[in-house]
């Protein structure tokens, strides 16, 4: 499912017009963002959290000469799904 096929079906489901789902999906979407960028992390029960991990900085090697390569570290956003979610998809 991609954006615009996410933004028919809340519109449906919601009963909403595509530009009210769009809008409320964009909503989301910057609230979760900004709640990230801040070290902050979004729980929604049931289906999972959003959080920022940290990647220590590592070496690595160029595959092309071999040559080894400083990596910076660097903040990582990542989902936990939730017991509900994991539980509906093994539902299947």
């Amino acid at each position: 499912m991609n954006k615009a096929q996410l933004i028919d079906h809340m519109a449906e489901r919601a009963q909403l017009t595509r530009q009210e789902a769009s809008r409320a999906l964009e909503a989301l979407l910057e609230g979760v963002t900004q709640t990230l960028v801040r070290g902050g992390e979004v729980t929604l029960v049931g289906f999972g959290t959003f959080v920022v991990d940290e990647r220590a900085p590592r070496k690595g090697r160029n595959p092309k000469t071999g040559e080894e390569v400083p990596i910076p570290a660097a903040k990582i956003p990542k989902f936990r799904p939730g017991k509900g979610l994991r539980e509906a998809v093994n539902r299947q």
